[in-house]
């Protein structure tokens, strides 16, 4: 999956300019309960203002009274995040990362066009879609031993018992040589068949839910 897949294009989103002032600024965000917003220039993006980074500046400040700062300052003074963005063609993973310390992270072309936003919520969308968890079916945990082969005997035996997978995720048990596996799969009569065989299979089950 990449990043264009999940993006909200610019046409849906809120972004304002430099010379905007930061009450104006705090004004959009309090209408649309929103934390930040990307800073466009002639189509180019310059960086984000976030209600964080003024708060920030004003404490850093401290020369005049609340709203004489927010009306005599500027978003060009008080913008950040100015490297900080993904590129359209990028896979949806460096968004994640990105996100890590950001509300919300800038899409741009390679010619620093600002193309629209990922936000932490896109993320968390992708998240429920990569466990299932808008779909109603047995969630089962297990893990094994890292070997050659064992997708195949897991793959096979889903075919055997012609499970319906809803979700499919692995975990890298670090340096235990292990590996974890999430899957779920539609609640069937032969669901319990289905997880006895995986442990006849050498697969230790670690949990059973029905979501």
């Amino acid at each position: 999956m990449f990043v264009r897949s999940v993006m909200m294009p610019k046409t849906q989103c809120l972004f304002v300019e430099g010379e905007e002032t930061l009450q104006e600024v705090l004004d959009i965000f309090n209408k649309n309960d929103i934390e930040g917003m990307p800073v466009v220039e002639q189509g180019k993006y310059k960086g984000m203002i976030t209600k964080q980074r003024i708060y920030e500046h004003y404490f850093e400040i401290v020369e005049e009274n609340k709203q004489l700062f927010l009306e005599n300052h500027r978003v060009n003074e008080v913008l950040s995040n100015e490297n900080v963005y993904v590129h359209k063609d990028e896979v949806f993973e460096s968004a994640f990362t990105t996100l890590k310390g950001a509300p919300i992270i800038a899409v741009v072309d390679h010619d620093n066009t600002f193309l629209g936003i990922v936000t932490r919520y896109d993320v968390i969308e992708q998240f429920e879609s990569v466990f299932g968890m808008k779909k109603q079916g047995t969630r089962i945990t297990f893990s094994t031993t890292e070997q050659e082969g064992i997708l195949y005997r897991l793959t096979d035996i889903i075919r055997s018992y012609q499970v319906n997978v809803i979700s499919l995720t692995t975990f890298d048990e670090t340096g235990k040589l292990t590996r974890r596996i999430v899957i779920k799969i539609d609640t069937k009569e032969n669901t319990q068949q289905f997880i006895d065989e995986l442990e006849k299979n050498g697969f230790r089950i670690l949990d059973v839910k029905e979501l």
